[in-house]
């Protein structure tokens, strides 16, 4: 069973577009319990949104992301990005 991950965005600045880029971006993000802990994840993939995090932590690019595991866009980076971003602002709710 997937849980839908409700995230609001405040992007004030960035107007009803930014806001709908956001959304469609956070959109990628799932937890379903079982996988990976329960864990927010990157499409259903075994792939959390903190893995992401920790790999752009230790200085890879997207581009070597992508490459070690291509099953991820650079959609789902920025989805991660966004997931953290959100949470920064406490606006992250399960």
């Amino acid at each position: 069973m997937k849980t839908r991950v409700t995230v609001a965005c405040s992007c004030d600045n960035a107007g009803r577009d930014g806001e709908d880029t956001v959304n469609t971006l956070l959109s990628r993000i799932s937890i379903t319990p079982g996988l990976r802990s329960g864990e927010p994840c990157i499409r259903g993939l075994r792939i959390t949104v903190w893995d992401i995090l920790r790999w752009l932590g230790t200085g890879a690019s997207h581009s070597q992301i992508i490459s070690d595991y291509p099953e991820l866009t650079e959609e789902d980076i920025l989805a991660a990005l966004q997931w953290a971003a959100a949470l920064k602002d406490q606006q992250a709710i399960r």
